[in-house]
């Protein structure tokens, strides 16, 4: 049975009515703890290469012809993954590993994370000036993409002096 827009509507409008007698709500995003910056976040050694402090990871493998990008999370593994051997970009390209297979795949990569929400992850590519890294990560940038993770907001032990003020609290 399908359903009219007006039903949906109405749908949405009940469920996004804030309720005053609701106690306690339920939050089903997985990734609500990284976005609030409360998560638990591997720490691993600290001569370990490559290091593991991150919720995301980008991470670039390039081949001969193409190149792919992926969005590693540290539980669950590949998250988000784009590459130049998809048909939709593929088709579009003069070669999969040039100049411009870089900045498009860029284009594209964000675009996916911007959709999932994610537009903070952890980024070790250590690029040259006016090379093709730099510009898959000038493309990040200009999309949105913060290539820098927030650091954890650890709570504060009884005795620490200093206080963090926390994101989502508002102080006037």
């Amino acid at each position: 049975m399908k359903a009219s827009s007006k039903q949906v509507l109405c749908k949405i409008q009940q469920t996004s009515r804030i309720c005053n007698d609701v106690l306690y709500m339920v939050n089903r995003n997985p990734r609500n703890l990284e976005q609030l910056r409360l998560a638990y976040k591997t720490d691993g050694y600290h001569l370990e290469k490559p290091v593991r402090n991150f919720w995301h990871k980008l991470e670039l493998v390039t081949s001969k012809k193409y190149i792919t990008a992926k969005l590693i999370h540290f539980e669950n593994g590949t998250i988000i993954e784009c590459s130049t051997t998809e048909w939709a970009l593929k088709r579009h390209l003069y070669k999969g590993n040039d100049f411009t297979a870089h900045t498009t795949l860029g284009k594209a990569f964000a675009a996916r994370c911007l959709e999932a929400g994610l537009t903070e992850m952890r980024c070790d590519l250590q690029p040259a000036d006016g090379g093709k890294v730099a510009a898959f990560l000038n493309s990040l940038q200009e999309c949105g993409i913060s290539l820098k993770e927030p650091s954890r907001i650890r709570t504060p032990y009884p005795w620490d002096m200093h206080r963090p003020e926390k994101p989502w609290e508002l102080t006037e």
